[in-house]
């Protein structure tokens, strides 16, 4: 029999859904407009749907992602096409969240909010468009540390048995550190909201897990550029074993596809529909905090094997959580043996 692990499996939640918010800061290399989406395919893994303890949780995120396009795809970075992109992302996200004990239709509700402060590095090789149609050639290089947009997210999920359930809403709150005539920004320059369905099917008895959450982002124009990213499909999975009461490791991946075009008098590139798979491996430890709460640890990388109007990414993973545990029931005193007369 498994640890009890129902208090790490919200915080386990919370965590990867942190995934999801801190994969939003390297929008510059990671925006339609530059290939990628709003939603960073791996956002969410195991036990992403498994209900945990109410109470408040805070999670940090470490994200180190290096993306990659040759001289021979082009790319539209803000008002330019350009050949050649190579940008590494290390960002951080602290998302303190606070889980319902009250049942929300049923199920357990989780609302956070994310702020995300990090560092982008951007190279291009050559810029075939620049501003305001000018044509312009040669390399070009932009670095910054600043914040990302404000994100916010709520959970709502159910249990049943070894089948668990879960709704989401992921979106942004502009931070207004958006800056168009600059190669690398954190914040993204548009509203966007992504939702969806995911499923954790969990046995205690055999330390077996299997999660998948799939969602749809919709965006906002971008004002600046006129540009307005299509709508983004990503499917998300991951499949682990328990090999200890504390310790999981396995696989996750990710299928991400977008389903409309890019428009906007911006869009110079046309539709522009990105395609893209990954996978790669993780683990997972839990361990003591202070009282009343439990620690999670988690690392993990993807490595993208297929990509269509995309860089090609490498993403390294590391998730730090504290989240209440579970509380002990109290025990049963035993009966004694009854005498019939």
């Amino acid at each position: 029999m498994l640890w009890d692990r129902r208090p790490c499996s919200r915080r386990i939640a919370a965590a990867f859904a942190t995934l999801s918010v801190v994969a939003l800061a390297p929008c510059v290399a990671r925006a339609d407009a530059g290939g990628v989406g709003f939603w960073l395919p791996g956002g969410m893994g195991s036990l992403s749907a498994v209900p945990g303890t109410p109470g408040w949780s805070i999670t940090s995120l470490y994200l180190h992602l290096d993306a990659k396009a040759g001289s021979g795809k082009e790319l539209q970075n803000n008002a330019s096409v350009v050949t050649g992109l190579h940008a590494r992302a290390d960002a951080i996200a602290f998302l303190p969240a606070y889980t319902l004990e009250t049942p929300v239709l049923g199920g357990q509700l989780t609302v956070g909010v994310a702020g995300v402060p990090g560092n982008l590095g951007l190279n291009i090789g050559s810029t075939l468009t620049g501003p305001r149609g000018n044509q312009v050639s040669g390399n070009a290089s932009d670095n910054r540390t600043t914040f990302a947009d404000v994100y916010y997210l709520a959970t709502l999920k159910w249990n049943q048995g070894v089948n668990n359930f879960m709704w989401y809403m992921l979106g942004n709150i502009p931070s207004g550190t958006y800056d168009s005539t600059r190669l690398a920004n954190l914040s993204i320059g548009y509203t966007a909201i992504d939702s969806g369905f995911g499923y954790t099917y969990l046995d205690p008895k055999s330390g077996h897990e299997l999660s998948a959450v799939a969602g749809f982002t919709y965006n906002g124009e971008n004002d600046a550029l006129q540009y307005r990213n299509g709508i983004d499909f990503h499917f998300d999975w991951a499949a682990s074993q328990f090999i200890s009461k504390t310790v999981h490791v396995g696989l996750a991946g990710y299928v991400y596809q977008q389903v409309t075009g890019d428009s906007g008098a911006g869009a110079r590139l046309g539709d522009f529909r990105g395609h893209s798979v990954g996978i790669g491996p993780q683990i997972g430890i839990f361990f003591p905090a202070w009282e009343g709460y439990t620690g999670y640890l988690n690392v993990r990388g993807y490595w993208d094997v297929a990509t269509e109007n995309r860089p090609t990414t490498q993403t390294a993973l590391v998730t730090l959580s504290f989240a209440p545990s579970a509380k002990e029931k109290p025990a049963t005193p035993p009966r004694g043996p009854r005498y019939v007369k």
